[in-house]
């Protein structure tokens, strides 16, 4: 095995327990910041500076792509470059300011990731206006939570949204004086708008309001707000995050001095497909990087049965995704493979288990088997358009065995991260080359500070041989607060420090593993208390099912679970276990269930669970969790409250059935 390195240097010692506070671990930071944190490029001060020194530097560079439809049919990508997309930036600015918009001015933007988008919000940039994303994954609730909480002015919407952004009225028309759509504008909608005492616009009406007029930018400052984005969060109204200028110009000086340390620089050359979620703060600063280099951003069609093909035709060199989308790129590369034939399945497994070998050796994945690469996993990296050289997942964990997947088979980078939208994203992040990350999020950027605190209730201890607790973070990468909510700020910043409500566990080579959730933790009637997310991150390891939601009531001893099953493997196990019907058919099956049951056990087991820890009962949907019941946030983590809701009649029928078996 090749010698494991150390990825962070210990800048304070630990401090023991005392009355008022638990016992913290030592502060420790990216060896890459061996020397401090890398500063940002002399002269960038805003977000508008990172695009304006870039339009400057790479006028004639293609900035902005997406496929023209003609006669139905997705063609060719058409670009627009630095120079223009600058060009109509400056119009959409003179026509907001010619709206009464000010600086410091509140502007929503509605809709799926698209040209028109960035150019709002670099007009927003220019003009010193907080850009305020209004969720597209979100009901009209939120959105008019939002639009009101931020007392949001203008906003622009994609067409198809329209109708859903006159759902918050007359609430919202509080606020909102102006809307502008990204394409049409029915003669209806420009009634009911103006109804409401509001001017509505196409975008190229719109653009034509500030043709004669001219603006003059104001001085940007590193602390002035360059965007509000809402955090959905798992339990009541969305939380406004502060993000200032100097968070995100900070961030783009840790990641390129990151990229720089593992030779893997971002240039000119290189192409990104747009179509995680803008409105989140994973995407936003993944394509400021982007901008930063001059590079080109290629956005997708909406569809996401179309995301592959999109790629085909783009090529990204960096490919950023969200689990969920990994998961699905994962189990249709297997149901390929297993539909290729045995011999053609016998090679995929040598090729994979030689290559697999010689990485865990120390050998980097272009060099650990070219053969391999050539002759068999040449037709995944061509589905993946050809061209990619980093694979980055965010936002929730990434399993294990789907990550091993595509280290080897991908014939690229697959870096998995770590970070918050009060920590602008990028926190941690997993390096290439190093299988020893497998399974974790990496070492710190170098733009933060981190500690970890116990957690004594939970049995989290910060300073034992292996240090666990709650990952706190210090930087200039923070947010700057939760807008208009003061005690939610203090709650979570305690003398500088970022409370995350995330447990992790420091490993060997300086790489973070997240364990836990801290509160997602519950007490059993015999005191036993349950941390949840562990359990579904070891449970999640059973390869026939999706996902798995764990619940425990503390007036009973034991946990239940609603478990989606993975559609191919109920089906094959059906098959050859004579149960018929279609999926939904199956997954009531009892015999289903019994063997669901038993795979979660014999996992539990492996793993060396307590007796407490095992599931005792399970209910098999064969539809997903998912956003559109509200089970989700946008970013896919677990609406516990909402899940009780919509499963206590499921959930009282397991316990009855466990405690009145032959009722």
């Amino acid at each position: 095995m090749a010698e494991e390195k150390n990825y962070i240097i210990k800048v304070e010692e630990g401090k023991a327990a005392t009355d008022e506070r638990p016992s913290i671990g030592p502060v420790y930071r990216s060896c890459f910041a061996e020397n401090g944190f890398p500063a940002p490029i002399p002269g960038m001060e805003s977000c508008w500076d990172i695009f304006r020194m870039s339009v400057e530097k790479y006028p004639n560079h293609h900035m902005l792509g997406h496929r023209q439809i003609v006669d139905g049919k997705a063609g060719k990508y058409v670009w627009q470059t630095y120079k223009q997309v600058y060009d109509i930036v400056m119009k959409v600015g003179n026509s907001i300011r010619s709206c009464g918009v000010e600086e410091g001015g509140k502007c929503g933007i509605y809709g799926a990731n698209c040209p028109e988008w960035i150019m709002t919000m670099e007009a927003c940039n220019a003009h010193g206006l907080s850009c305020v994303p209004l969720y597209d994954t979100l009901g009209a609730g939120a959105v008019e939570f939002i639009i009101c909480h931020a007392e949001v002015s203008i906003a622009f919407v994609e067409e198809k949204k329209i109708a859903e952004l006159f759902k918050t009225f007359p609430n919202s028309t509080k606020y909102l004086r102006t809307i502008i759509s990204f394409g049409k504008v029915t003669p209806e909608q420009k009634a009911e708008a103006e109804k409401q005492g509001l001017a509505i616009f196409t975008w190229e009406e719109f653009l034509q309001l500030g043709e004669n007029k001219q603006y003059d930018l104001p001085i940007k400052k590193k602390t002035d707000i360059c965007t509000i984005m809402y955090t959905s969060g798992t339990t009541g109204d969305p939380k406004g995050v502060l993000i200032s200028n100097e968070s995100i110009i900070t961030l783009l000086a840790a990641v390129d001095c990151l990229l720089g340390r593992v030779n893997e620089e971002l240039t000119m050359n290189d192409v990104y497909i747009s179509y995680l979620p803008l409105a989140h703060i994973f995407d936003r600063v993944i394509e400021e990087l982007f901008i930063s280099h001059g590079a080109s951003i290629g956005f997708w069609r909406g569809d996401v049965k179309l995301l592959l093909e999109d790629i085909g035709e783009l090529k990204p060199s960096v490919f950023c995704a969200v689990p969920r989308v990994l998961d699905r790129i994962y189990s249709g590369l297997q149901q390929k493979i297993s539909e290729g034939g045995l011999l053609k399945k016998t090679l995929f497994n040598v090729a994979y288990s030689f290559k697999f070998y010689n990485m865990r050796n120390g050998s980097k994945h272009a060099e650990a088997s070219p053969f391999s690469d050539r002759i068999v996993f040449s037709q995944v990296k061509e589905r993946l358009g050809g061209n990619l050289r980093i694979i980055l997942s965010g936002a929730a964990p990434l399993s294990s065995h789907v990550e091993e997947f595509l280290r080897v088979v991908a014939c690229c980078h697959v870096m998995q991260g770590y970070g918050l939208t009060e920590t602008c994203a990028g926190t941690f992040v997993s390096l290439p080359h190093e299988l020893s990350m497998l399974g974790t999020v990496g070492p710190p950027v170098p733009n933060v500070d981190v500690r970890l605190e116990s957690v004594p209730e939970m049995g989290y201890d910060a300073l034992a041989s292996t240090p666990r607790g709650e990952i706190c973070l210090k930087g200039t990468t923070l947010f700057s607060g939760y807008f208009k909510r003061e005690d939610l700020t203090k709650e979570v910043m305690i003398d500088g420090w970022f409370h995350t409500g995330d447990i992790g566990e420091w490993q060997p080579n300086g790489s973070m593993k997240v364990i836990d959730r801290k509160k997602n933790i519950f007490k059993l009637s015999q005191g036993e208390y349950v941390a949840v997310e562990n359990l579904e991150n070891v449970y999640g390891c059973v390869s026939d099912i999706e996902s798995i939601w764990v619940y425990g009531n503390s007036f009973e001893s034991y946990l239940v679970a609603v478990v989606n099953p993975n559609k191919q493997a109920l089906e094959r196990w059906a098959a050859d276990n004579g149960v018929s019907g279609d999926f939904e058919t199956i997954c009531k099956d009892p015999k289903a269930k019994e063997y669901i049951l038993g795979e979660l056990t014999r996992t539990g087991k492996e793993k060396q669970l307590k007796g407490f820890e095992f599931i005792k009962a399970v209910h098999l949907d064969h539809v997903p969790i998912d956003m559109d019941r509200d089970l989700l946030t946008p970013t896919f983590k677990k609406k516990r409250p909402q899940l009780l809701k919509y499963y206590q009649s499921v959930i009282d029928d397991m316990y009855n059935s466990i405690n009145k078996p032959n009722a």
